[in-house]
């Protein structure tokens, strides 16, 4: 009889708790419906998730437990009604409020799944199309305070929300790396790594005939030519691909290795990478870097001309080329690169823009040596000399500048940089006319 009794009055117990959780569950799920929540309804919210965190013990209901617990920060939102502004977003959306968020999205997605029981699938996926583009401009933001480590976990977030947008796992690791939180970047390389991910893709463009500027289409090539070619709103469809970005995110994980003092690993790093992705130029590059960081120069030049052999004419290959020439204080080779990319693509813009800025690093030189010199003659006839070489490195640069200009008549960074120049070599007219243009 005792063993009977225990046993009814144990199933007693377990059905109340069944009924206080499903009591629970019930006024949770009305105020997540409701479109502007009042103050009263989110402090009852509150009390509920509390009330159902002590005695929600089936899967099930942890699972609704935890999700109604990360959306909170939804309802705050919604309660304030009209559009919330960036301070009071800001305020709501801490970086744990959208981590919790991310992770209540993705155990919910999982565990829906499992069990082929779709309560909130459909409603989750609605919630990450309108979140997401917030989240990404919240992270920008941030990004602009230089908040680095804040903006990339906002972008993991991001990424935990929608697995299959993997840039946002690209630029959480790139700010990582700027926040210098080397582990959480590894951590986020290796994973694009796993993903085999290389951000490889075209861009289409094409200028608005009503106001002359130039509309960003994505990668969405039919909608740009149908304004081209249908409806005739837009005109001069322009291309741009975005290169392979495995280069980079290997590169990154060897120096990441390097800054860790595990040489070895980062060298085989590489040497995995171009194993699984032999014909990826943009690895060679990366190997290149690496050799040259470690002053292997024998090992440099051999993954150069290994470059070069594959790929002669590949315009981006030698420019990248350029830049780690250039970073690494071989100037004169970095200006032979720059200068071949010039003549596979006549039309190249970087090519222009990093050879006249390798120039003007002359410039500086010039500057200090003439500031130290005295009014002696013997100091007035090195200033002379200083000041005709300076003025022969303005008049070389000086083409280099136009022809950035002529290519890109909207790079305001350029044209002063132009009128730099024009102002050192006395060029009144030409400086008057590119002056009026800014």
């Amino acid at each position: 009889m005792k063993i009977k009794n225990v046993f009814i009055a144990g199933a007693l117990l377990v059905s109340v708790l069944t009924f206080a959780q499903k009591d629970e569950l019930k006024a949770l799920k009305k105020i997540y419906n409701k479109s502007v929540p009042t103050a009263s309804e989110l402090a009852d919210y509150k009390a509920n998730l509390s009330k159902l965190e002590s005695v929600a013990v089936e899967e099930a209901d942890k699972v609704s437990l935890n999700y109604y617990k990360s959306v909170y920060p939804l309802l705050e939102v919604a309660s304030i009604g009209a559009e919330p502004t960036a301070v009071q977003l800001q305020k709501i959306f801490s970086i744990k409020a959208i981590s919790d968020l991310a992770n209540g999205f993705n155990s919910t997605l999982e565990y829906e799944k499992k069990s082929g029981k779709k309560v909130f699938t459909d409603d989750i996926k609605t919630k990450v199309a309108l979140i997401k583009p917030r989240l990404v401009n919240a992270a920008v933001d941030y990004g602009k305070q230089d908040k680095f480590n804040e903006s990339s976990a906002i972008l993991y977030s991001a990424y935990l929300m929608d697995k299959t947008d993997q840039e946002n796992l690209y630029f959480a690791a790139s700010y990582a790396v700027n926040g210098k939180n080397y582990t959480k970047a590894l951590e986020y390389y290796y994973e694009l790594k796993n993903l085999n991910y290389s951000g490889e893709k075209t861009l289409y463009y094409a200028v608005n005939k009503a106001n002359g500027t130039e509309d960003y289409f994505g990668e969405d090539k039919n909608t740009r030519d149908n304004y081209v070619k249908v409806l005739s709103t837009h005109e001069k469809p322009r291309d741009e691909k975005v290169i392979s970005r495995k280069g980079e995110i290997y590169k990154n994980i060897a120096l990441i290795l390097v800054e860790q003092g595990k040489i070895g690993e980062a060298k085989q790093a590489i040497l995995d990478a171009r194993k699984a992705n032999p014909d990826d130029t943009s690895l060679l590059i990366t190997e290149a870097d690496f050799y040259l960081k470690e002053k292997d120069f024998a090992s440099y030049t051999r993954i150069v001309n290994e470059a070069l052999a594959k790929d002669p004419n590949n315009v981006q290959l030698v420019f990248n080329l350029g830049v780690i020439s250039a970073d690494s204080g071989k100037y004169d080779e970095a200006e032979k690169y720059y200068k071949r990319a010039m003549e596979i693509d006549p039309k190249y813009f970087d090519a222009y823009l990093n050879l006249s800025e390798l120039k003007l690093r002359a410039d500086k030189d010039f500057v200090d040596q003439m500031k130290k010199l005295g009014t002696s003659d013997a100091d007035n006839k090195k200033f002379d000399v200083l000041r005709a070489k300076q003025i022969a490195n303005y008049k070389d640069t000086l083409p280099y500048l136009e022809k950035g200009v002529e290519l890109r008549p909207d790079n305001d960074a350029v044209k002063r940089t132009l009128l730099g120049v024009y102002q050192a070599l006395e060029m009144t007219d030409k400086y008057k006319a590119l002056k009026a243009k800014l």
